[in-house]
């Protein structure tokens, strides 16, 4: 799994970080910050849920890297 985030594009709802806390976080303007590119397999889920949480949609997550 390998995770892709669209900075530009985040509107800071801060979903993701709720959802995977131990993959995303927030920079001091709310932004959100990729702490695992390739997350344990133990986070995979979480960041699927951080995924489909996001308002904006910036997640982006390839199964097959």
């Amino acid at each position: 799994m390998k995770i892709r985030t669209e900075r530009d594009s985040c509107i800071s709802s801060g979903a993701c970080v709720l959802e995977a806390p131990q993959v995303f976080d927030q920079d001091d303007d709310g932004v959100v910050v990729l702490l695992r590119e390739s997350p344990a397999a133990d986070a995979e889920d979480a960041a699927r849920n951080a995924m489909m949480a996001c308002p904006a949609a910036v997640i982006t997550i390839d199964e097959d890297a």
